[in-house]
């Protein structure tokens, strides 16, 4: 069984719209919900990759009530979500047909008490004790200390529990201090934390701050690893049309899939890499193209970095 956090779930909520017009009264000609957040997204990849995925986290109102309706309805993800007293956070994407940009709109979450944070803790615990990898993913709500992403990644590793940490500014800083197992920035999260725009140097930066591995997702140009024995970078054949939204969430889970089934790095990232571009041409985060990431993954380019780490 995999572990995917997500503290901050939330209900995602799409508006279609023919143009977007600000300052104006647009109508809405489409709209979906489905269950969100970054590692709901993860967990739902790692199902159609086979695996058993659990879901932990917070949720709670009318909100959460109907997030965890909709991911009873849709998916094979186990829920463990830990309820709460607040309502689980909205995000409204708002897609503009004529162009295909989405203008995104995020709550921040329900304020999470004390006692609610102990219940999880609790939760936590006693899911890792069956899991093979844990996937820390995302914004905190309020209430939860900047630190949580540190504590949680500890009492994984007290478990003997391979952690991965996918988050950024200030949670992620102080996570890595902990040693997650490996660490998945984006190129601009990357640069937040260390200073430095350019990748590699970024990335081995951000090693000597803790993590064991830093994966970091380069966009359309593919992925970046730092290990301890080397690093690598995969890219895609050909740059992907689509919606990148989800596509990050999506080489988490190919990466923490290529970890369990203990594959080499670069098979890995080859998987990663053509998950992310294949979620580029699905209509939601939390799916991707079949036939898009089949067609990819043979084809990914993997090269080996020959400066010494």
């Amino acid at each position: 069984m995999i572990l995917t956090v997500t503290l901050n779930a939330a209900l995602d909520i799409t508006y279609r719209v023919p143009r977007l017009q600000p300052h104006s009264t647009n109508r809405v000609t489409e709209v979906s919900e489905r269950p969100g957040g970054k590692g709901l997204n993860v967990a739902r990849v790692l199902t159609a990759l086979g695996h058993r995925a659990v879901a932990t986290g917070f949720a709670g109102g009318g909100t959460g009530d109907a997030l965890r309706s909709l991911l009873a309805q849709e998916t094979s993800v186990t829920d463990a979500l830990v309820p709460v007293g607040g309502a689980t956070r909205r995000t409204v994407a708002v897609v503009d047909e004529s162009t295909g940009d989405t203008t995104q709109l995020n709550e921040p979450g329900p304020v999470v008490t004390p006692a609610e944070w102990d219940a999880f803790m609790s939760t936590y615990r006693e899911l890792l004790t069956g899991a093979q990898a844990v996937a820390l993913c995302g914004s905190l709500p309020p209430g939860v200390p900047v630190d949580v992403y540190a504590r949680l990644t500890r009492a994984a590793r007290t478990a003997g529990v391979p952690v991965l940490l996918d988050t950024s500014g200030e949670p992620l800083r102080r996570g890595l201090a902990a040693r997650p197992d490996l660490a998945k920035p984006n190129a601009d999260e990357l640069a937040a934390l260390t200073g430095s725009t350019e990748p590699l140097r970024a990335a081995r930066d951000a090693r000597r701050r803790g993590a064991h591995t830093v994966a970091a997702s380069l966009g359309a140009d593919g992925m970046l690893v730092v290990t301890a024995d080397g690093a690598w970078q995969a890219a895609p054949p050909r740059r992907i049309a689509g919606n990148p939204t989800g596509a990050g969430d999506s080489a988490v889970a190919g990466l923490l899939s290529g970890l369990v089934e203990d594959l080499p790095w670069p098979a890995r990232l080859a998987r990663a890499v053509a998950l992310s571009a294949a979620t580029v041409r699905a209509p939601a985060a939390g799916e991707f193209d079949r036939g898009t990431y089949e067609e990819l993954l043979g084809r990914v380019t993997v090269t080996e970095h020959p400066v010494a780490v």
